[in-house]
């Protein structure tokens, strides 16, 4: 983990990027063993089907890294079009690093430009990072809709979750030893 520096602690952002990628990580694995006419489900309200959210989900945050630093998987996606759950959940480990250091790095006046078209964009690098953790939550609740909708109990992605798998989250009797 990440050690405190100059600027504060860092627990705080590392931890929401690894609930994130934890998050990301459970849901695929979760898909990994419904049937592809469930995977093709959709919800009115939607980004679209399974199968397209998931690659939308981990193809935004590719291209979140790609902005600012260039930097692109070893095996990258192509579209909307979901490889095999294996590749893709290399990427989205790959991508939960990547803008964990990027989330790390990004100061009030860090400032991501982007060139397209005869255009420049500018915008805060910090504005980047929160756009790719509430793209990704509300996507991720978009699928659960579905799964909910095709009869079956979605994975509970809640940090609530992510603490008790991650043994961050302890009960003990009043009185007793935290240890």
């Amino acid at each position: 983990m990440t050690q405190a520096d100059a600027h504060g602690d860092a627990s705080v952002v590392t931890t929401l990027f690894a609930h994130n990628t934890w998050a990301n990580l459970k849901l695929l694995d979760f898909c990994a063993q419904v049937s592809d006419a469930q995977i093709d489900a959709t919800a009115i309200g939607g980004y679209g089907s399974i199968r397209a959210t998931l690659a939308h989900i981990i193809g935004a945050e590719v291209s979140y890294v790609e902005r600012v630093n260039g930097k692109r998987p070893p095996h990258p996606l192509t579209g909307d079009q979901l490889p095999g759950f294996a590749a893709l959940k290399d990427v989205a480990r790959w991508a939960g690093d990547e803008l964990l250091h990027l989330a790390l790095s990004a100061r009030k006046d860090t400032i991501v430009r982007e060139r397209e078209q005869g255009l420049v964009c500018a915008y805060p690098l910090a504005s980047l990072i929160v756009q790719e953790v509430t793209h990704a939550t509300e996507h991720r609740t978009q699928i659960a809709t579905i799964i909910t909708q095709l009869g079956m109990e979605p994975p509970d992605l809640s940090t609530w979750q992510y603490m008790v798998e991650t043994g961050e989250f302890r009960e003990f009797a009043e009185g007793e030893d935290e240890a």
